[in-house]
């Protein structure tokens, strides 16, 4: 309600649906669909999406988001979650590339998400979230964005470094790397909402076509 006409007009900000209403709605969505991939896939799998949600909210919403200026670097856990559950349900257990992935999400997150904050610093001043953007400027944000995309470099490359991912996810995340290590330095180097919203962007599908290579990869092997 107070982040401008972006969120305003949403339902239960706008008052067309009683809070209570919505969290009754979402309650019982995700008790459905734990219901669901449990007898339709497996008890870990449900598990694990359960979890992602259960973290999402009352982890890093309720919590995380108007505590601490770290609350994406920790709440992305919450979205780092899916990948866990995804190869849960498709090998009924955990493994190595199960973890990679989880790493990989979690890391990826804090600059995906800063770039969006540099553009909503006004709406999250107003509504009092200490995102990094707010309590810190842009200018440290653009650096924390920098160091986070050159981390993720690390983490990505390192699957294929051990063998659990191969030649052509390498090429793939090598590529795609470069790419996001340009566009976060120059974010550095220059600064800008224009940069910023071109970094945030290619975020969304960077991490799609990582996950693409590693779907393609495993289909070579």
């Amino acid at each position: 309600r107070l982040m401008g006409a972006r969120t305003c007009s949403r339902p239960v900000a706008a008052g067309r649906i009683a809070p209570a209403h919505a969290a009754a709605f979402g309650i019982g969505l995700s008790a459905l669909s734990f219901v669901i991939l449990t007898a339709f896939d497996n008890l870990l799998a449900a598990g694990l999406a359960l979890s992602g949600g259960a973290f999402y909210v009352l982890v890093y919403t309720l919590w995380l988001k108007r505590s601490t200026t770290q609350n994406i670097v920790i709440g992305g856990a919450a979205g780092a979650i899916p990948p866990l559950a995804g190869w849960a349900a498709a090998r009924g257990s955990l493994g190595l590339g199960a973890v990679f992935l989880f790493v990989i999400v979690l890391v990826w997150t804090p600059p995906h998400f800063w770039a969006l904050a540099l553009l909503l610093t006004p709406q999250y001043e107003a509504a009092k979230i200490p995102m990094l953007p707010v309590v810190r400027g842009p200018a440290a944000t653009a650096r924390q964005v920098l160091g986070y995309t050159l981390l993720l470099t690390v983490v990505t490359l390192l699957p294929a470094a051990v063998g659990t991912f191969g030649l052509t996810y390498l090429v793939c995340a090598a590529l795609l790397d470069g790419v996001f290590c340009l566009l976060a330095w120059r974010l550095w180097r220059h600064g800008g909402a224009a940069r910023a919203a071109v970094l945030f962007h290619y975020s969304l599908l960077y991490l799609a076509l990582l996950f693409v290579a590693v779907a393609v990869d495993a289909a070579l092997s």
